[in-house]
């Protein structure tokens, strides 16, 4: 993949990311604000703080995302980009393109997935 097709993916999925963070982020915030006019069963108490908790996992698997696309921004810059980080080995580039910000080829992805089961 040439390196201005590879910035304008980054790119433009990071501003995507961004955008739902901070959407998430928003919500995690307001999620705890209740109306008190409004009539609930006692299993409703919960609900709040369950979204909330939803609200930061989604969150927090956002901001993996943005980390990695950050990390891949910078490999692009160091022109170490399309190159796994633990091996140095090319990174196909139809993989690329299904993931712009990859780390690593598909054999160790699968590999490293299998080793954290």
């Amino acid at each position: 993949m040439d390196e201005s097709r590879a910035r304008e993916l980054l790119v433009k999925e990071r501003d995507e990311v961004a955008s739902l963070l901070r959407g998430t982020e928003q919500e995690a915030e307001t999620g705890l604000e209740t109306n008190d006019d409004i009539p609930r069963d006692y299993g409703d108490e919960a609900l709040p703080l369950t979204e909330q908790a939803n609200d930061q996992a989604v969150a927090e698997e956002l901001q993996g995302r943005l980390d990695a696309i950050d990390r891949a921004l910078a490999r692009l810059e160091a022109g170490t980009y399309g190159r796994s980080v633990l091996s140095g080995k090319p990174i196909p580039g139809e993989r690329l393109e299904a993931d712009p910000a990859a780390e690593l080829t598909v054999d160790e992805a699968r590999a490293q997935e299998a080793r954290n089961r």
